[in-house]
């Protein structure tokens, strides 16, 4: 998701679903920047427990921001 930064401009946020123990904020940046080009890549990771789910099953992205 995009997220605002202090100098007003956008960087991309991700939420992972941490399934694995091995999983680190190292690994998955390493793995984007040889995959991803530069503007597509994240600038902030946060791993979560589980994304909160709206009755029909979407994930409500307001949530997500005001937890950031």
């Amino acid at each position: 998701m995009a997220s605002r930064t202090t100098n007003k401009r956008e960087a991309i946020k991700v939420f992972i679903v941490k399934n694995y123990p091995a999983l680190t904020e190292d690994g998955v940046s390493a793995y984007c920047k040889e995959n991803l080009s530069g503007y597509k890549r994240q600038k902030y990771i946060k791993f979560r427990d589980d994304l909160c789910k709206t009755n029909v099953g979407k994930i409500p992205r307001r949530a997500l921001h005001a937890s950031a």
